[in-house]
C-alpha cells in the first residue's frame, strides 16, 4: 500500500473512532466507561401488624432499591431462604398466607441491579381471628337463690363473659364469669328478692365484642309445695308441688350438662334426621287428646283393686284409689279395650293427694263396676324411686308419665321445672328386645338398625332463638332447653305429650310443630350408648325385709291395726290391699281377716313378707 493512500484511510477513520469513544463504545482493552450500580443498604424500621389471617408488614424505604423481597420464618431467625414475596416496589406487604393463632418472623431485603442487600430487623406478629360479634338472645330465668342465663352463639366466639349489675345498664366492668364455653350459665351468688341484670360478651383471640341486649331477673325464695296443697279433680292444678325429689331425673337440669360423643351419630341417623316437633295434646275443642289425669284423696275415695293381665310379674299389683270416672286415655266408651283387647294406650294416670303417691296404669279397662289393666305401677311421689332393671311399667321404658307431661297449670305460672315426655316411631333392638339408658329401666326396641335408645336424653339447642313464639310457647321451649326431653315410649315419630285442657290454645300450639330435629342434640347417656339390654343390665341383691307385724294381730271389726315394718335397701314399698306406703308404719281398719303382703323393691328386684290380723 502507497504512502498516500494509508494517509487517507487514517483520515477517514479517525473521527469515526473519536465518535464511538464520545459515545462509550470504547476499545475491547479499555473499560466500561460508565458507573456500576451499587448494591443497597439493607431496609430499616421493618413492623409487623396482626390481622385476621393476615399480617401487614411495612418498613422504610432504602436508597437506590429497585424493590423488595420478604422472607418469612416460624422461628427467632429461622426465616426461609427462598423470599415468599419478591418484586415487591412499595415499602409495604400484607401475608395473607398464615394461620390464625400461628406467630411469625419476618426480615426484608432491598434489590437492585448491583445485587440483594443484608436483611432488615426482624419483626414478627400473631394473627388472630377478628373480636366476634356481640351475642344475641339473652334470657334470664329466675330459681330461687339463684337466675339461669342462656343465649344465642355468636360466630367465631371460643368462650363468653356474663357480666351482672344491680341497675339497668349498670353491669359491673369485671365479668362475674368467664372463660365460658357453653351458651348458658347459673348465676348462685344472688339474693332472693334482689332484681339483678345482666349481659354477655364474646371472646375470641382476636378480642372481646361487644355487650349483648340486657336481661334481668328476681330470684324468690320458693316455699316446699306439698301434696296435700294439691287441688282435687280431673286435670286439677299442682298449685306449686313438683313431683319426686329435685335430684330426679325428670327434674335435673341439663342446660350443661355434656354432649353424648355419639350426638352427631345419632342426630343425623335415619329415624331422628329430618323430624319436626308434634305436640300431642289439645283444646277440647282441638280434639281433646293427650293424657288426662285426676287428683284423689285417699282418705275419702275408696281403694279398689285393679285386675293386672299381661305384666303382673313386673307390676305393682295392689288396690288403688280410682274413682270409677277416672279419665282414660284416648276417652273410650264403657267396656272398649283393656286386657285381651288392645285398641291404644288407655293410660289412666290417679295422683293421691293424701299418701303422695302415683298410681299408672296401661290397656286400662272399667267395665261391669270394676278396673282391669295390663300393668299397674305406684311411684312415691316423696322418693327417688327405682324399679328393676329390665322392668317395664305404665310406660315401655318403665319410667313414670305423669312428671314428664305439660301442664297448662305450670304454663301459665311461666315456668316447666321438668323433663319432658317424647316418643318416636323406632327404637334401637337386638336379640334381647333392644336397649335402655338411665333413667329408663326398660327396652321396646323395634329396628336394629336406629340409633334411637329408651331412655335417652334430648335437648333443645341453647342458640334456638325463642324470641319469636308466644310466652306459653317460649315457657315450653325454655324446658326443652333447661330439663330437655326423655324417651319413654314407641309412638309418633318426635311426639312430645302434653295433658288435655280446654284453655291450650291449638293455633298457638301448632306453631311448636315446625322447629326441626336437627335443633336437638343428644346428652350424654349412662351407661354409654348404645346402653343395656335385659342380659347386660346391672345385677344385685333385692332389699332386705327385717321385719313385718302387725299390733294388734287379733281384733274385733272395725279396730285400727298399725303394721310397721322395717327393711334394707329397698327404693320403695306397696302393701298388696293398701297400695303405696312410706314411712315404716301405717294404720288400717280390717273388715275381716286379711293377709297382708309388703313388697319391698329396688332397682335389682323384689321382696315380700306378709302378716295376718284375724277379726273376730
Amino acid at each position: 500500500m502507497t504512502t498516500k493512500k494509508l494517509v487517507a484511510m487514517l483520515a477517514l477513520t479517525l473521527p469515526l473512532t473519536l465518535a464511538l469513544n464520545a459515545c462509550g463504545g470504547g476499545s475491547s482493552g479499555g473499560g466500561g466507561g460508565g458507573t456500576q450500580a451499587t448494591v443497597p443498604a439493607a431496609p430499616t424500621g421493618l413492623a409487623a401488624t396482626a390481622g385476621s389471617a393476615s399480617v401487614s408488614l411495612s418498613w422504610t424505604a432504602s436508597s437506590g432499591a429497585a424493590s423488595y423481597n420478604v422472607y418469612r420464618g416460624t422461628t427467632s431467625g429461622g426465616e426461609s431462604a427462598t423470599a415468599i414475596s419478591s418484586g415487591i416496589a412499595a415499602t409495604a406487604y400484607t401475608d395473607t398466607a398464615v394461620t390464625n393463632g400461628a406467630k411469625y418472623y419476618y426480615k426484608v431485603a432491598a434489590v437492585n441491579g448491583g445485587g440483594t442487600s443484608g436483611l432488615s430487623n426482624e419483626a414478627s406478629a400473631t394473627p388472630e381471628p377478628a373480636a366476634p360479634a356481640a351475642p344475641t338472645g339473652l334470657t334470664a330465668t329466675a330459681g330461687s337463690a339463684s337466675v339461669s342465663l342462656t343465649w344465642t352463639a355468636s360466630a367465631g366466639a371460643t368462650s363468653y363473659n356474663v357480666y351482672r349489675g344491680a341497675t339497668s345498664g349498670g353491669e359491673s366492668a369485671t365479668a362475674i364469669a368467664s372463660g365460658i364455653t357453653t351458651t348458658a350459665y347459673t348465676d348462685s351468688a344472688v339474693t332472693n328478692g334482689t332484681k339483678y341484670y345482666y349481659k354477655v360478651a364474646a371472646v375470641n383471640g382476636g378480642g372481646t365484642s361487644g355487650f349483648s341486649n340486657e336481661a334481668s331477673a328476681t330470684p324468690q325464695s320458693v316455699a316446699l309445695a306439698t301434696c296435700g296443697g294439691v287441688s282435687l279433680g280431673d286435670e286439677a292444678s299442682l298449685n306449686g308441688f313438683v313431683p319426686f325429689p329435685s335430684t330426679y331425673a325428670w327434674n335435673t337440669n341439663i342446660a350443661s350438662a355434656p354432649l353424648d360423643p355419639n350426638n352427631t351419630a345419632i342426630t343425623t341417623a335415619a329415624g331422628f334426621a329430618g323430624l319436626h316437633l308434634h305436640h300431642d295434646f289439645s283444646s277440647v275443642a282441638g280434639g281433646d287428646y293427650g293424657i288426662p289425669y285426676v287428683v284423689v284423696d285417699s282418705s275419702s275415695t275408696p281403694l279398689v283393686p285393679i285386675d293386672v293381665v299381661a305384666y303382673a310379674d313386673q307390676s305393682d299389683v295392689a288396690y288403688a284409689p280410682f274413682p270409677p270416672t277416672a279419665p282414660i286415655e284416648g276417652s273410650p266408651a264403657a267396656c272398649t279395650g283393656g286386657p285381651n283387647n288392645y285398641q291404644g294406650d288407655q293410660h289412666v294416670l290417679v295422683l293421691d293427694r293424701d299418701r303422695c303417691m302415683l298410681y299408672e296404669t296401661f290397656n286400662s279397662v272399667y267395665c261391669s263396676g270394676a278396673w282391669s289393666a295390663d300393668s299397674e305401677t305406684i311411684w312415691d311421689l316423696q322418693s327417688s324411686e327405682q324399679r328393676p332393671w329390665g322392668w317395664t311399667s305404665a310406660d315401655a321404658a318403665g319410667l313414670a308419665i305423669f312428671p314428664g307431661l305439660v301442664r297448662y297449670d305450670e304454663v301459665a305460672a311461666g315456668a316447666i321445672n321438668h323433663a319432658i315426655r317424647f316418643t318416636m316411631q323406632q327404637t334401637k333392638d337386638d336379640a334381647n328386645d333392644g336397649y335402655f339408658v338411665e333413667p329408663a329401666t326398660h327396652a321396646a326396641g323395634t329396628v336394629w338398625g336406629v340409633s334411637n335408645i329408651m331412655g335417652m336424653r334430648i335437648r333443645l339447642n341453647a342458640s334456638f332463638d325463642i324470641s319469636g313464639y308466644s310466652a306459653a310457647n317460649q315457657v315450653i321451649l325454655t324446658a326443652m332447653k333447661q330439663y330437655g326431653m326423655i324417651l319413654a315410649d314407641n309412638g309418633g315419630y318426635f311426639y312430645f305429650q302434653g295433658v288435655p285442657d280446654p284453655r291450650w290454645n291449638d293455633s298457638d300450639l301448632e306453631n311448636l310443630d315446625s322447629i326441626q330435629s336437627s335443633n336437638f342434640e343428644v346428652v350424654q347417656m349412662t351407661p354409654a350408648f348404645p346402653g343395656w339390654d335385659a342380659n347386660t343390665a346391672p345385677t344385685g341383691a333385692p332389699p332386705t325385709i327385717n321385719s313385718f307385724t302387725a299390733s294388734p294381730s287379733t281384733v274385733a271389726a272395725g279396730t285400727p291395726v298399725t303394721l310397721e315394718w322395717s327393711t334394707s335397701n329397698d327404693s320403695y314399698d306397696y302393701i298388696d290391699v293398701i297400695g303405696g306406703v312410706h314411712g315404716g308404719s301405717v294404720t288400717t281398719t280390717p273388715a275381716a281377716t286379711t293377709t297382708y303382703t309388703l313388697n319391698a323393691t329396688n332397682q335389682y328386684g323384689r321382696s315380700t313378707s306378709q302378716v295376718t290380723v284375724t277379726v273376730h
